[in-house]
């Protein structure tokens, strides 16, 4: 499974940048990065994973190798729900499993609340299938106009791409990503840098900045309405040193996951399974041994979602 073949799919502003292991012919399984990441996150797990399934890891518009946006236009999370509906469409799929890391995550698990009925297995890598803010919405009317100002800044800024040599920003990421080994980290810069002549530049679009500006986050009335609309199968890792950091005592992170558990157990039932896992937010990157067990089986698995009557 190590070998792996580039896909360029058409949309109207350019094109989605992907990489696909495994035959056609099997069933698919698309797998979503997380925030300013690119398809390289799945490199050292895909490998263990079963042989008898057809990944596909998409670069979101804007990361990696994928065309930026049009002018103008905003990256909302429901632009990138929108670019996998492309994406599915170019690869004529209609039932699919998706898996997704962090930001890829919230973003597989809204699409698959939209389109329950494509969707047959959701694995979620340390992350929630909807956003949810520890605060609840009182911040995202804050988050929606940073992020209309962060982008009009850029857009008046003109200023060129910085070039910097390969160390130094091979440094750069490592003190940004603390929890990046180097060797991923250097995976990640792979396909989300270019070179030119004196340099790297970074290939992402610079009207992204932080991820709450681009997140869809939902009140706790809406998490529990779009858990109900899930006809998947959900399989959540968590990572112990990750980003819900579930042994904290009373703080606002732990709330939220308790009531992320308690929702999907009480809607999914037997449909949820929650696994606990060593190492941290990017563990399938970092240590891809510690979760490629689970979701093998998972994959594996014969029960299909329900379908509604």
């Amino acid at each position: 499974m190590g070998l792996f073949s580039e896909l360029k799919l058409a949309v109207p502003w350019g094109h989605i940048a992907a990489k696909a292991w495994g035959s056609q012919h099997a069933p698919p399984v698309l797998c979503l990065h997380g925030w300013l990441d690119n398809a390289n996150s799945f490199d050292r797990l895909i490998p263990l994973l079963p042989k008898d399934f057809h990944y596909v890891a998409m670069d979101f518009g804007g990361h990696g190798l994928s065309s930026h946006y049009s002018p103008g236009l905003p990256y909302y999370q429901e632009n990138f729900v929108s670019d996998i509906r492309r994406v599915v469409a170019a690869l004529k799929w209609k039932r699919f499993s998706i898996m997704g890391h962090s930001f890829g995550g919230v973003v597989g698990g809204m699409f698959s609340s939209i389109f329950p009925e494509m969707v047959d297995k959701l694995i979620l890598l340390d992350t929630l299938p909807f956003a949810l803010d520890a605060k609840g919405v009182e911040d995202v009317l804050t988050y929606r106009r940073g992020a209309i100002e962060h982008m009009l800044q850029v857009e008046a800024s003109q200023k060129p791409r910085q070039v910097v040599s390969p160390e130094e920003m091979l440094q750069r990421f490592l003190k940004n990503n603390s929890h990046v080994s180097e060797e991923c980290a250097r995976l990640l810069l792979q396909r989300g840098t270019t070179e030119v002549a004196t340099g790297l530049i970074m290939n992402r679009d610079r009207r992204m900045a932080l991820p709450e500006y681009s997140m869809d986050f939902i009140s706790r009335e809406l998490f529990v309405h779009s858990a109900k609309k899930l006809q998947a199968h959900v399989l959540l890792l968590k990572a112990i040193q990750g980003y819900y950091n579930v042994r904290r005592e009373n703080d606002s992170d732990r709330n939220v996951m308790l009531f992320v558990m308690d929702t999907l157990k009480s809607v999914l039932k037997e449909r949820f399974q929650y696994i606990e896992v060593p190492d941290n937010h990017y563990v399938h990157l970092n240590q891809p041994q510690n979760v490629a067990g689970f979701i093998s089986a998972f994959l594996l698995s014969k029960e299909t979602a329900p379908h509604e009557l």
